[in-house]
């Protein structure tokens, strides 16, 4: 499976089988995790056979299986929250190649526990969760906007544009608002997200989904 193709296939999945990461998935994952720390600058980890993700009453109404997660943190600047979605959505996409399923949380996880298990430091911001396992299902699809309601093109849309586009509605958001604003003219892009304290994560997640759609060659961001 490639990174377009997850794309497609991942869903939001809160219930989680007891199946543990083998070995070689934990390493992988691990190996993506410090590809992304390394070029952006950030703190995000991997946590494994703990279940202490989630508040107790959410665990028991919301999720089930609940035991691996990756800690969304770095170091408290402008920019991190966009770094932290963009990489985020990267990690999400490789881990459905390896035949996994996740979530996204950015309000309902243990905050408390998520920093004990950091390693990230006092100083450092953590913006939520990616839980990662073996689904008990594949989900759903989440509901969608048009392409029309969150984007323009002055002019006739290239196809690149519009499978940007699309693959910025495959992406997840808080609360599916999918607050994004999308321009293009010729081949510059510009992208703006309006979703309060979640702006700039779910900012970063859209970028990383428009570069992965329409290609990076194709565009350049304004």
């Amino acid at each position: 499976m490639t990174l377009q193709e997850a794309m497609s296939a991942r869903h939001k999945v809160s219930k989680y089988k007891d199946t543990p990461l083998p070995a070689d998935v934990v390493q992988k994952l691990n190996d993506r995790i410090e590809a992304q720390n390394q070029e952006y600058g950030l703190n995000i980890q991997l946590v494994t056979e703990h279940k202490d993700a989630m508040p107790g009453v959410i665990a028991a109404l919301m999720s089930k299986g609940v035991k691996n997660y990756i800690i969304l943190a770095g170091p408290d600047t402008p920019d991190v929250d966009e770094k932290l979605g963009y990489s985020s959505a990267d990690l999400m996409l490789y881990a459905q190649t390896l035949g996994l399923n996740s979530w996204w949380i950015g309000g309902m996880y243990s905050r408390k526990n998520a920093k004990k298990n950091s390693n990230a430091g006092d100083n450092a911001k953590i913006i939520g969760i990616v839980v990662v396992g073996y689904g008990q299902d594949q989900g759903v699809p989440h509901k969608s906007k048009a392409a029309s309601d969150v984007s323009s093109y002055e002019g006739t849309a290239p196809e690149w544009f519009k499978a940007g586009v699309s693959a910025v509605l495959l992406a997840p958001t808080a609360m599916n608002k999918q607050a994004f604003t999308i321009k293009g003219k010729g081949n510059q892009v510009s992208m703006t997200c309006d979703n309060g304290s979640y702006s700039g994560a779910d900012l970063g997640i859209g970028k990383y989904h428009f570069e992965l759609g329409a290609g990076k060659d194709n565009f350049e961001w304004a």
